[in-house]
């Protein structure tokens, strides 16, 4: 079996690096949707709201430069054309959203698609034994997970 320069097995890392790609490129998309409900977002919960998407997005982005970076780590090269994005998003796209709770409504849908992104990469990760892409999805998932039970919390209180 070919390995990689990290010893992992080449063909199988190659299909990782789809799957990272696609992470990758629906991140892009749950950015923009950030970027968007952040200029947007209106009423009485404006400044709780404006700084809390304004602090979700800055973490989105620091996640998008790890993806790709663990792309090219372990030998492949991460999708950089909004049509490649647009290509394998598999969110909802958010548009005009100025009402509190359709945007909060949004980052859950947006988490819950990509924790089922990030599960099946964690599962072939393990696999393979690629700590460096398992460990990243763990954190990935486990700071996901905790932001969608906040994000449903506020959603009862606002009802």
């Amino acid at each position: 079996m070919k390995t990689n320069m990290l010893g992992l097995p080449i063909a199988e890392s190659e299909k990782i690096v789809k799957e990272l790609n696609t992470l990758l490129s629906n991140f892009q998309v749950y950015y923009q949707n950030l970027r968007g409900i952040h200029w947007n977002i209106r009423g009485k919960r404006f400044f709780d709201l404006h700084v809390k998407f304004e602090e979700l997005y800055n973490d989105a982005q620091l996640k998008i430069d790890m993806i790709a970076e663990r792309v090219l780590t372990i030998g492949g090269t991460p999708l950089h054309r909004f049509e490649d994005y647009l290509k394998h998003n598999q969110l909802e796209i958010g548009h005009n959203i100025s009402k509190d709770e359709t945007a909060v409504q949004l980052i859950v849908s947006s988490l819950t698609d990509l924790l089922k992104i990030e599960r099946d990469i964690l599962k072939k990760t393990a696999e393979i034994g690629d700590e460096g892409t398992n460990s990243m999805m763990s954190d990935f998932i486990s700071e996901q997970e905790k932001t969608i039970w906040m994000m449903n919390a506020w959603l009862e209180e606002s009802i």
